[in-house]
């Protein structure tokens, strides 16, 4: 704790004024029109006690919080708190108000349960230190509409060019049903890393007239034009069939006559450079984000992994930031399945036949880093690294989001 700094949820009494001006002073400036819509978010953190302050004598001097989420891994998803919005003001900066912060929301997180949690960092040794470690990236794939008005030819027969797929505009109504396309097209396509928000959360930005959006039974499409008009920034595009894709992409190449280019967050191995006729996508890494297992018994049970994986064997874990995690462990997959057993305290031996890891390297075995990169990284030692492989690949998965909070 900080000498002096009272680190707690937000009450009903405190002044939401003061976080709106520490968000200014800490992230720029917010126009008039998202100003609502901001102090709209912040008071659902606070109604869910997800919302933290650290108060020195009654004044605001820093914030966090985190979001109610589901992440996807490998077919199945698990309750996942996503923490934003860490900002101390800028006369507090240097006291460690932000480590507190950041502490507190990590000890709330594993007190409702939620055996995941990630974050956007800034600057890394912060979280570092909490045991959030790099687990995947955000990707932004940027292509010429012209590159979409003649898509390739598909080499199947029962996929004819001409399919039209059941696909409307979506409304604020359809919130809910735009959650569970989601969810089914992560679950189907057995992503790694994605995750899914709150039905409000899209009700609020479906009710914005210049966000546009359609839904199909497998897929959803939003967007919405650039500032200059020059771009469609694509939020959502995803679909787990031919047809619904090469409809959402027909939709926006119907733009070329005013677009230049479409700018969309897609996932890395998205099939929009197969689509096209004439290959012209643009694939840039433009963040990195951090995973912490809370629980890592949870993580692990709630966890998918490939149907033909079979691991059996012992994990050292040190975790002084959340004990519960740390000891040895028996690790089993099998049969697309997980399941972590205590079997007592971590042994000191050198040489011990348990693969020895951290919070920090927990996360990124969890997150799909190969064991051999780990070891490279400092992050795992001991074991046998004859059965690297095997574990690495019951792990495998490139982990991405398509999200930004």
């Amino acid at each position: 704790m900080v000498s002096g700094v009272e680190v707690r949820p937000f009450r009903p009494g405190d002044d939401i004024e003061a976080e709106l001006d520490l968000r200014r002073r800490s992230f720029g400036p917010i126009s008039a029109g998202r100003r609502q819509a901001w102090l709209t978010s912040i008071q659902r953190s606070i109604d869910a006690g997800a919302l933290f302050g650290a108060f020195e004598g009654g004044r605001l001097v820093g914030s966090a919080r985190y979001h109610i989420m589901r992440q996807w891994w490998r077919g199945r998803s698990l309750p996942m708190a996503g923490v934003a919005g860490i900002k101390v003001a800028p006369e507090d900066r240097g006291r460690g108000v932000g480590t507190a912060m950041t502490a507190a929301l990590l000890d709330d997180i594993a007190d409702r349960g939620y055996p995941l949690s990630m974050l956007f960092p800034y600057i890394a040794p912060p979280y570092r230190a909490l045991g959030w470690e790099i687990g995947g990236r955000r990707y932004e794939t940027v292509l010429p509409t012209t590159a979409l008005t003649a898509l390739a030819r598909s080499e199947r027969p029962e996929l004819p060019d001409t399919d039209v797929p059941k696909l409307r505009r979506a409304t604020p109504a359809d919130a809910e049903a735009i959650v569970d396309v989601k969810g089914l097209v992560h679950e189907r396509l057995l992503h790694c890393g994605p995750n899914t928000r709150e039905p409000w959360v899209l009700r609020d930005r479906l009710d914005d007239e210049d966000h546009f959006a359609y839904l199909a039974e497998d897929g959803f499409l939003s967007y919405r034009w650039s500032g200059d008009m020059e771009e469609l920034e694509v939020e959502d595009l995803i679909a787990t069939s031919a047809t619904t894709a090469r409809a959402f992409w027909r939709i926006l190449a119907s733009n070329a006559h005013m677009a230049r280019r479409v700018r969309a967050c897609l996932a890395p191995d998205d099939p929009v450079t197969w689509l096209t006729r004439d290959p012209a996508a643009e694939l840039h890494q433009t963040e990195d984000w951090m995973l912490r297992v809370v629980d890592t018994t949870a993580a692990i049970a709630g966890r998918g992994f490939p149907a033909g994986a079979s691991v059996s064997l012992l994990l050292d874990v040190t975790d002084p930031v959340r004990p519960a995690n740390a000891g040895r462990w028996s690790l089993e997959v099998s049969g697309g399945a997980g399941r972590l057993t205590r079997l007592g305290d971590a042994a000191a031996t050198p040489g011990s036949a348990a693969l020895s890891v951290g919070a920090r390297g927990f996360a990124a075995l969890y997150a799909g880093v190969p064991v051999a990169t780990l070891r490279l990284a400092g992050l795992a030692a001991g074991g046998n690294p004859a059965a690297d492989d095997v574990l690495s690949s019951a792990f495998a998965g490139t982990a991405f989001t398509l999200d930004n909070f």
